[in-house]
Parts: C-alpha cells; sequence; structure tokens
C-alpha cells in the first residue's frame, strides 16, 4: 500500500524492536471525538445544524499550525463512520429504526449516502500539515443504559452509533448484565468474540486508510474485566497481546499509541503493564486522567515504565465538575481551564520526564449541553497551545497550581477534595510543585474555597510545616474568561506563603479549624500575588 510519510524519514525507519524503533517526533497531540462538531455551537456550526464534511475540515483548519497530529475519535468504537465490511450499515441502522424507533444521527446519514469521514478527516490533515491518526474507543459506555429498550425510554438518536446488534443479543458479555450503571455496560475483554469483534473494526481503518498511527483509547470507558474472575496476570496477557495484534495489523512504520490511566493503580485495573507493551510494539503512551486537566498524577513512576517510548500528559477544558442541574448528558457546570492552568499543568507533566502534551475535548469551551447558562462559554483558548510544546517557555510563565476533586480512578483511594473539616480537626493537602526557570522569587498566596461562609471561623493555617500569615486578598491571581463555579468572597480564606518555603518536589499545605461551625473544602489553589 502507497502511503504519504509523515515526516519523510523518520516516520519511515522501520519499526522492528523496541530498541530500533526512533521516538514519535511528535510535541503536541489534539483529540478530536468528532461529535463536538454537532454539539458546540462554533464559527462553522449553529445550534441543531446537521453535520456536514466542511464542518469536520474547520476542526482541523483551526488548531492548524499549533499541534502536530490530530486525533479522530470516529464515533464510539462499536458503529463504523466509514463504508465498512464489518458491519454493514443499512442493515444495522434498519435494526436501530426496528428496535429503537430511531433514524440515524447525522454522522450515520453522511455515511448512508456515501460519506467517509475518516477519508474527509485524513485528507483534511495532509493539507494542514497534521498527521492523522485514528483514536478508537475500545470499551465506550455512552447511550449503552438504553440498550434493553424500556417503556418511557427515550434513547436518542444516538443509539444508533452506540449500540449494535451484536452487543444487543450478548447480554452475557457485559461486565454486569442488567446494571445501567456506565462501566458495568461495556464488555468483557477477557471474552474472545469481544475482542475478536473490536480488532475487525481496527483491522478495517489499517486496511483500508493511509494514517500516520492509531491510538487506542482504554479510558472510554475505565472498565475491562471482571477484576474478581479474571486476576491481574490474566488481564496483563490479554492486554499485551491485544497490542501486539494490533502492532501487526499496522505494521512497522506507523505509530501505535495508548491512552491510558496518569494512575497506577487503575493501570493494574485494566491489565495495562506499561513496560510489557511498549515491548510489544507500543510507540507513544497518552496518560490521562480521564477527563480533566489535573496536577496530580504519578508521570515520574510511569516514565520509568515506559522507557523507549513517547510519554504524553493530557489536558482538558475542565478542572472540576459540578453537579448535574438536570438529567441527561452534557448538563454539568465546569470549572475550566485557564491559560494559567494549563501552562502550569505541562510545565510539571514535562518536569517529571513527559516529551509532550496532549489535547482532550478541548472544544467543549464552547457552548453545549444544558449545564450551564450562554454567558459561561466561550471559545477555546487557543492562543494557549503556542507554549505547549517548549518546556522552557513554560518555565518561565506564571504559575497556578491547584488541587480539585476530579473522577476517582478504579483502585484508587478517595480524592483528595472535597475535604470535611471538623472543630479541631486539621486537613493536609499535598502539591507536587516544579520550579520556574529561576525558582521562586516571590511569595505566593494560596486559597481555600469552600461550601459555606467562613464569616465567623477562626482558621490557622501551615506550609512545609511553618506557619503562615492570613491574607484579606482573596481575589482571582488571573483573569478567568469563563466565570463558572467561582467562590462567593465570603467561602474564601487566603495566606501568604514566603518563597523560601516552596520546594520541588512534594509539598504540604495544612488548614486546622480552631473555632467554628465543620465545612468542607472543595478548591485549592496556590499562585503569586495578583499585585506581583
Amino acid at each position: 500500500m502507497k502511503r504519504r510519510h509523515f515526516l519523510h524519514n523518520l516516520a519511515a525507519t522501520p519499526l522492528l524492536a523496541v530498541e530500533s524503533r526512533p521516538k514519535a517526533p511528535f510535541r503536541v497531540l489534539y483529540s478530536n471525538d468528532t461529535t463536538n462538531i454537532t454539539s458546540c455551537v462554533s464559527p462553522f456550526h449553529a445550534a441543531r445544524e446537521p453535520f456536514r464534511k466542511e464542518m469536520l475540515e474547520a476542526t482541523v483548519d483551526e488548531v492548524a499550525g499549533l499541534v502536530d497530529a490530530h486525533f479522530l475519535q470516529p464515533g464510539l468504537g462499536m458503529v463504523p463512520m466509514w463504508p465498512s465490511k464489518v458491519i454493514d450499515l443499512n442493515e444495522h441502522y434498519a435494526w436501530i429504526k426496528e428496535r429503537y424507533q430511531q433514524k440515524p444521527d447525522s454522522f450515520g446519514q453522511f455515511v448512508l449516502i456515501g460519506g467517509d469521514i475518516v477519508k474527509v478527516f485524513i485528507d483534511r490533515c495532509r493539507a494542514k500539515g497534521q498527521a492523522a491518526f485514528i483514536s478508537f474507543r475500545m470499551n465506550d459506555a455512552h447511550h449503552k443504559e438504553f440498550a434493553d429498550p424500556k417503556p418511557g425510554d427515550k434513547p436518542g438518536s444516538s443509539i444508533g452509533m452506540s449500540v449494535t446488534r451484536f452487543y444487543a443479543e450478548h447480554p452475557e458479555y457485559r461486565i454486569k448484565p442488567g446494571s445501567i450503571r456506565g462501566a458495568d455496560l461495556v464488555q468483557n475483554f477477557a471474552i474472545p468474540e469481544v475482542r475478536a469483534q473490536k480488532l475487525a473494526l481496527i483491522r478495517e481503518l489499517c486496511e483500508n486508510y493511509d494514517l500516520d498511527g492509531l491510538e487506542l483509547d482504554f479510558l472510554r470507558f475505565y472498565s475491562y474485566f471482571r477484576t474478581e474472575e479474571t486476576p491481574l496476570e490474566q488481564r496483563r496477557a490479554i492486554m499485551t497481546d491485544l497490542i501486539k495484534e494490533v502492532r501487526q495489523m499496522l505494521g512497522p512504520k506507523r505509530w501505535l499509541c495508548a491512552r491510558v490511566p496518569c494512575y497506577l493503580p487503575a493501570l493494574d485495573e485494566l491489565g495495562l503493564d506499561l513496560k510489557a507493551l511498549v515491548a510489544a510494539g507500543l510507540d507513544m503512551v497518552n496518560a490521562s486522567s480521564h477527563y480533566f486537566t489535573t496536577q496530580q498524577h504519578d508521570l515520574a513512576i510511569i516514565r520509568k515504565q515506559t522507557h523507549g517510548a513517547a510519554l504524553y500528559f493530557e489536558l482538558c477544558h475542565t478542572i472540576w465538575k459540578g453537579d448535574k442541574v438536570t438529567t441527561g448528558y452534557d448538563v454539568f457546570p465546569f470549572r475550566r481551564a485557564t491559560r494559567e492552568h494549563l501552562h502550569t499543568s505541562a510545565h510539571l507533566a514535562y518536569a517529571r520526564g513527559t516529551d509532550g502534551i496532549s489535547l482532550f475535548n478541548f472544544a467543549y469551551y464552547r457552548q453545549h449541553g444544558q449545564g450551564e447558562g450562554r454567558g459561561l462559554f466561550g471559545e477555546p483558548p487557543f492562543d494557549a497551545l503556542k507554549a505547549l510544546r517548549d518546556p522552557q517557555t513554560l518555565a518561565q510563565q506564571p504559575q497556578h497550581w491547584f488541587l480539585a476533586p476530579g473522577w476517582r480512578a478504579p483502585g484508587m483511594k478517595p480524592l483528595p477534595l472535597p475535604r470535611f473539616i471538623e472543630s479541631a480537626q486539621t486537613a493536609k493537602f499535598h502539591f507536587d510543585l516544579a520550579a520556574p526557570a529561576h525558582g521562586w522569587k516571590q511569595a505566593m498566596r494560596i486559597r481555600i474555597q469552600t461550601d459555606k461562609s467562613l464569616k465567623d471561623l477562626e482558621l490557622i493555617a501551615n506550609f512545609n510545616d511553618e506557619a503562615i500569615p492570613p491574607t484579606p486578598d482573596t481575589s482571582e491571581p488571573f483573569s478567568v474568561p469563563y466565570p463558572s463555579m467561582l467562590a462567593k468572597p465570603e467561602e474564601l480564606r487566603a495566606w501568604l506563603i514566603p518563597s523560601k518555603l516552596l520546594r520541588d518536589g512534594r509539598n504540604t499545605f495544612s488548614v486546622t479549624l480552631k473555632s467554628g461551625t465543620p465545612f468542607s473544602v472543595q478548591f485549592v489553589d496556590l499562585a503569586s500575588q495578583t499585585s506581583l
């Protein structure tokens, strides 16, 4: 098969063994879930406007010159968004109509009339100088709660990309048949037929398209086995064999990436032995917290486990998700990542050994869903991506560190936030900090955001076992273009940290409730004083 090799001779070097393969040269990766095209209001998509190929092309165009490799997720890893011989799409959508009384969504309609979303994407990437990757969701649970129709269900047209006849007719293949919880709805990878169905679609992509690479997304969703039935060594053997098989499908000249947890306990739950996966042919490891930009991870250890592969760390549009405001999908308020959050998180990732940065769901700064008012959305900060490829530039940027609630990964201890503090009780919070280019020269300000007014409470604070003084300044340290989930002034307290107390690596901040009623810490951040 003739291929237009990305980066010429570098990408054309045979990948015969771990030591002989070159390291992937990409610095910034950009993931495109495709569905953002029609779910987000954007310069190229009005609300409720159906999909057109020009919209997909526009998503490639808007990051041209900012990213090296573009990762398209063509659907949910169940139903092809390309002409397929693995699944007859005419038969599939006829079955969807009969079973769920739903027509194809606009992506399905595009393919049914002869369109090919994968080809449109690859052609546009070629025209815009981006390496074209397909990111394949290995076990996605979206919309599967409607797989077994019940009276009153309203699955929506997205059911057509989520559920297949194979899935519906084999409920015994699910992690927990009968459950409607997301992690239970996905399929059990201990069953060979489940893996075979996924591999058939992956093989079709590898054989029919001039891809620069393929990503296996193991985070959609965090569930692959009944762990009580499938011990760790067996899980690892299954996943390592799967990587070997995909490596053979891709051939020696295309890049193989895996999107994996950035937390060690979750890697074991999923059976992902990174050292073995790299030896089996994995070129790129995309470490992620699944959805949020975070500064709490195991990147330093993961770096040691991925010798020979390129390691990336993933940033997202949000650092914190609030409670649902209604039922359904995309109905949450979000605390969105600012330029400073993104740059500081990337700076830490490079300091802990990553080779580059990846972006996930970056388009979702835009208006979508029903979770927030129009004034709380905005265009993604694309200009912030320019610095992500340069560790030296990032080391000179303003720093904004934070601790925020995320989603608990399988096997993990409880999250550091929220944290309930009772009278006379001390709560400790740990930061992994990376010094700026010339060290910390200024005092920093640390704040807590809580769930109630702190007006009559007496608090004392320490940083690295030293008492730190309070400050009345609880304002935002940097401009916030997306003012969602910010605290009221009475819900904030702040203290000053002398620069001499800041350490590269682990730092401990503690708060003691000396007197007053209990409260819950929701968010903690650390930054330069606004006036400095």
